[in-house]
């Protein structure tokens, strides 16, 4: 069994995954939005790619209905597929987050489902807000925005002894912040 070193430094190979802290709030947010950047990649190649070929091609667009679930479908592959291979999206390997199951263990197909379902309920009072102040265009997306990036987030609030989200705490996931890899001279 190694020892920590006597510097006070860590790497993974010495901490177990339970044992590493969770992001704090900023990097959080950081991390979302750079998230959200590549998801613009994403949505470009899987989701409006396909709708123009639709619309130009044969003259069809799909229902908004379906429109959205084809959109959570897409992300929902994108996020599980990343979090049962590494437990990381390309936006939280830079910011060194990492999504595990409360052992520390790599999650399976089905939990990291579940994480998404849980971690797609921010849409909900997203919906409340919109209905109820009749939101239209811009304001729709400034909201998406807001609660998305910021008052989501907030969440870790909720469990100040661990400080993970809602859908961390329904999905029995914690993310966790990995240490700075040490370069070799």
């Amino acid at each position: 069994m190694s020892q920590p070193p006597v510097d006070g430094t860590s790497s993974s190979v010495d901490t177990p995954l339970t044992a590493l802290p969770p992001p704090g709030f900023w990097k959080r947010v950081f991390c979302l939005l750079y998230e959200q950047l590549i998801l613009l990649g994403v949505i470009a190649l899987l989701f409006l790619l396909p709708n123009l070929v639709l619309g130009i091609v044969f003259g069809v667009s799909l229902p908004s209905w379906l429109t959205f679930f084809y959109l959570y479908g897409v992300l929902a592959f994108y996020f599980v597929w990343y979090w049962t291979r590494t437990g990381q999206t390309l936006a939280m390997q830079t910011w060194r987050v990492k999504l595990v199951s409360t052992s520390g263990a790599r999650l399976t197909r089905r939990q990291a489902l579940w994480r998404y379902v849980y971690g797609s309920l921010w849409l909900v009072p997203c919906i409340l807000i919109q209905a109820s102040a009749e939101l239209q265009k811009w304001g729709i997306i400034g909201l998406l925005f807001a609660v998305s990036l910021f008052l989501w987030p907030l969440t870790i609030y909720l469990d100040p002894r661990h400080r993970q989200t809602i859908p961390d705490r329904l999905g029995k996931t914690k993310l966790i912040t990995l240490p700075k890899i040490e370069k070799k001279k």
